[in-house]
């Protein structure tokens, strides 16, 4: 099986992106079109959204709780979805689970083997047994811990003043070990794009690790930032994430061309971004 890895830097390299289109079907945005409608309305949205943008992205992030509130029928809206990504295009699923091993080892099955998604996201609140259980029981898979993440809260645990180091800093270095532990896989961090000082930081100290950047459109991130902080020092471009600016381009029966005009527009940005920084400019 493709790692990871291999598959998103396959996937940059053949659709020249760094875009990552989040997956949020929330029927409260979502074009009032009868064929949109109940949970069955959700999987042909977002199949009409990666059907419009398939060739403009190197990865998909559906997040679970739009498809989890619709219980049973949701997630076979979640499987749906998840079927219609083409099989060279990664899928992160963004879950943020983070619980002690036995409970996480589920997770891991439920995300990779049931739905066979290529990474998820997880909350390292409870410590390594939120990922390292995943790492051994799934190598050549993607986990992404949430480290310094785009919310407008985020600061009042993640960067406490008189903290040293600051708790998104020690994630930082425990991820670094867990990802020397488990070389097979793929350990990243999730850093948002709305605070582009923390992003810059959480590149500088590690400039090895994959990076999952939020925060890009309806979040006011600064997406110069993600362009110049992305890359690792391997040359593994980011996931720059964008969910609502895509997905909600429109909210009439234009919805899936609007969508593709906006990722072949933030694609086409951040190109020009990556030109720029890559002649020093």
């Amino acid at each position: 099986m493709t790692s990871f890895r291999d598959k998103l830097r396959s996937a940059q390299e053949h659709n020249h992106s760094w875009l990552c289109v989040g997956l949020d079907p929330d029927p409260t945005l979502m074009p009032p079109l009868n064929e949109l409608s109940g949970p069955a309305g959700l999987a042909s949205f977002c199949r009409r959204i990666i059907e419009a943008t398939a060739d403009l992205v190197c990865a998909y992030k559906p997040n679970l709780a739009f498809f989890l509130a619709f219980g049973a029928e949701g997630i076979r809206a979640l499987q749906d979805t998840l079927s219609a990504v083409p099989p060279h295009i990664p899928v992160v699923l963004d879950a943020k689970v983070g619980d002690i091993g036995n409970t996480q080892r589920l997770y891991g099955r439920a995300v990779f083997e049931t739905w066979q998604a290529d990474a998820l996201t997880v909350s390292p609140y409870v410590g390594e047994d939120a990922v390292c259980p995943l790492l051994e029981a799934y190598p050549g898979r993607g986990v992404f811990v949430l480290c310094r993440t785009s919310n407008p809260d985020a600061p009042r645990f993640q960067d406490h003043p008189g903290s040293s180091p600051r708790l998104y800093e020690r994630v930082i270095k425990a991820a670094q070990g867990w990802a020397q532990s488990y070389p097979d896989s793929t350990v990243g961090l999730v850093a948002g794009a709305t605070h582009p000082d923390d992003l810059a930081l959480v590149r500088t100290q590690a400039p090895e690790l994959p990076l999952l950047i939020p925060g890009i459109g309806a979040q006011g991130g600064e997406l110069d930032a993600a362009v110049r902080f992305g890359p690792t020092s391997e040359g593994v471009g980011p996931l720059i994430n964008v969910s609502r600016a895509v997905n909600y381009a429109s909210r009439e029966a234009d919805y899936a061309r609007a969508a593709r005009r906006a990722a072949s527009y933030l694609r086409d940005e951040i190109n020009g971004l990556r030109a720029s920084h890559a002649k020093g400019y």
